[in-house]
Formats: C-alpha cells, sequence, structure tokens
C-alpha cells in the first residue's frame, strides 16, 4: 500500500510539467472525427469501472471490489490495489483530483470517501451513514475546493463540499437548497453529474424528476432549472452533463431499461442552463450514460459512451454519427483527438480519426 501512494504522489506531480507540455491550441479541430481506434489498455472482468480521472497524459480509476489504480503512459504500465473499510470493499463510482492529491467515493451507506494520505495509505476524510446514503459524482475548482453530490438523504439532494483541498468535507444543509421533488435522485453512471466552469457548477438530477441544479458561487447559493428530458419513472432522466463554457452545455440519458429510445434523452442549453432545448428528437444515438465536448472544439463536437457504443455529432448535437458498437459507460478526453474510456471490465484508449 505505500508503495501505491509514493506512486500516486509522484504521479500527480510529475503531471503538472506534462499538462503544460500537452497542452494544445485553443483553436477548433479542422477535422471531423469519422472513425475511433480502441486500444484496450486494462481488462478485468471482475471490475465495473464508472469513474475515471484523467491526471495529466496518465489516468486514475476507482471501481467496485474496492478497486482503484493508475496507468503511466509512457510506461504502459498499472498500479491497482484494493481499498477495505474493516469487512467491507467499496463500490467507487466517483473520483476527482488536485495537484496533491487523489479523492474516491463509494456509493452506498456508509458512503466514504478517500483522499491520498501522509501514512502511507488512503485516509477515510469523510463518512456518512444512512440507510438512502448515495453518493454520485465528485469534482473540484481548484486546489482547495470541491463538491460532491447524492440522492437525498433528507427533503434535498446531498451536497457536500470542501474548502481546505479535501481535508474536510461539510454537507450543506437542506435550509440552504432547492426542495427534491419527490423521487428525484441521480445516477452513479459515470461520475458525470456535476460540471464546472469557474466559479459555477451544475448538478444534474435524474429519476422520477429530471432538473439542473446551479449554483455561480462554488456552491454558496442555488437555483433549480427544469429539464425536458424524459422522466417520471426511476430509471429515466438525465444521466450525464458537460459544459464546454459558462453558457454552453449538453445534457444526455434516457432509460437505460430501454436503450434504443431516442426521444426526450438529449438537449442543450446556451444560457448557462436555465433553458434547455431537446436536439436529435427520434434519432440516434438513444441511452447514453456519458457525454463530454471534444476540446478546443467551440462546442460544436461532442461524443457521447454508453453500453450500446460511441456516438459523435459535428454540429452541436443536432445529428450524430455511431463511432463505434463497442460499449463504455464513461469518457474523459486527454486532448481534442485522445480520450480514455471505462467499462464493464475494461479501461482503454480512445484514438479519434
Amino acid at each position: 500500500m505505500k508503495n501505491i501512494l509514493y506512486f500516486f504522489i509522484i504521479f500527480i506531480i510529475s503531471c503538472k510539467s506534462e499538462k503544460k507540455s500537452d497542452k494544445k491550441s485553443e483553436t477548433a479541430s479542422e477535422e471531423n472525427f469519422t472513425k475511433v481506434e480502441i486500444k484496450n489498455i486494462l481488462k478485468n472482468d471482475s471490475l465495473s469501472i464508472r469513474a475515471i480521472k484523467v491526471i495529466g497524459n496518465n489516468l486514475a480509476f476507482a471501481a467496485n471490489n474496492g478497486t482503484y489504480g493508475l496507468y503511466n503512459s509512457a510506461e504502459e504500465k498499472w498500479k491497482t490495489n484494493v481499498q477495505k473499510y474493516d469487512t467491507l470493499t467499496p463500490e467507487l463510482r466517483a473520483v476527482a483530483s488536485t495537484a496533491n492529491d487523489f479523492f474516491m467515493l463509494s456509493v452506498g451507506n456508509p458512503a466514504l470517501l478517500y483522499k491520498t494520505g501522509e501514512n502511507g495509505k488512503m485516509e477515510l476524510v469523510y463518512k456518512e451513514e444512512d440507510e438512502n446514503v448515495f453518493y454520485d459524482a465528485m469534482a473540484f475548482w481548484n486546489d482547495s475546493e470541491g463538491i460532491a453530490m447524492g440522492d437525498p438523504t433528507d427533503n434535498c439532494l446531498s451536497v457536500i463540499i470542501t474548502r481546505d483541498g479535501g481535508y474536510t468535507w461539510n454537507k450543506i444543509s437542506c435550509k440552504n437548497l432547492p426542495e427534491a421533488a419527490d423521487g428525484e435522485a441521480a445516477f452513479a453512471a459515470s461520475n458525470s453529474n456535476i460540471s464546472i466552469q469557474g466559479d459555477n457548477v451544475w448538478i444534474l438530477s435524474g429519476g422520477k424528476k429530471s432538473r439542473i441544479y446551479y449554483s455561480p458561487d462554488k456552491g454558496e447559493s442555488w437555483e433549480v432549472f427544469d429539464t425536458p428530458l424524459l422522466q417520471g419513472e426511476a430509471t429515466q432522466g438525465g444521466y450525464s452533463l458537460d459544459f464546454y463554457d459558462a453558457e454552453n452545455g449538453i445534457i444526455i440519458g434516457g432509460d437505460y431499461t430501454v436503450p434504443e429510445g431516442n426521444t426526450g434523452n438529449k438537449a442543450i442549453t446556451k444560457n448557462g442552463g436555465r433553458t434547455w432545448e431537446l436536439i436529435a428528437e427520434g434519432e440516434e444515438p438513444g441511452y447514453k450514460s456519458g457525454i463530454r465536448y471534444v476540446p478546443n472544439s467551440r462546442g460544436e463536437e461532442i461524443v457521447a459512451v454508453g453500453f450500446t457504443g460511441i456516438s459523435y455529432s459535428k454540429d452541436s448535437g443536432k445529428s450524430w454519427n455511431t463511432l463505434s458498437n463497442e460499449g463504455f459507460y464513461t469518457l474523459r478526453f486527454l486532448n481534442d483527438s485522445t480520450a480514455y474510456a471505462a467499462g464493464q471490465g475494461k479501461v482503454a484508449k480512445l484514438l479519434f480519426r
């Protein structure tokens, strides 16, 4: 365990310089994608991997069976380990990082949030016990301030925030959050229920009510906006969101039990999430669990993934093409032509052409 912690620290520090050297131009991609090359870099049939984090050119993940790992892209090698809590092996579905630390968060009761510690192992920094506790996603504004969200345990969504680099986390009182609707929750499908741009943060809920929770001031104040997504049943609503900038965003989902359904499952906003417009109604793709804007594409190019395959749009979601039928749960871009994706039993590097 001690060795993997040291690897984490060296890994994160080395990634600072990699970020500078790997940064691409801020201009839009000149060519649209027509295909994707999928290079599997991890195979383990026992793992369901829904949370990945690009750190420099490298990748971290956390999954079920308490398993987490780090991929060194230069050496093309993995280091993995298992985190236990007493006799429990937590199911980990959310990850995040700062310049100094890696974080992972479990679903279910008890909720367990770990960060890289200073004593040779992952350190438990937040624990919550409740029969309804279920955390879905986590992200950071900066190296000091981060946020995680989950299903309601009271009459509002569960939102916890750190202001000290992840050493302590505090749950926002329901007095300071909009009231949750009956049956409103979220899906821990891809660690992408949260999107951050500047001081702004957006949270996507789903289920019987699918809405956008918005804070312009790092979680100090909140508003809530309706979405036009399919909703009303526990398996319906928004599963993933991404914002290209403070105004332009996209949400996707549907109903994973009816994956071919392609109405009411994708929408865009041009005003910071206040209103949403359905796109590509009655057209592919159907249900997807993860969506991301292609970097440096002016918000025009988008990739969506799900167990049904990989879809791509070159026109801000108006039309889509299927690039692959290989299924993944979650996706994160390394640059404007390369991404990492993870799913059932695998992690892959995706090269878009």
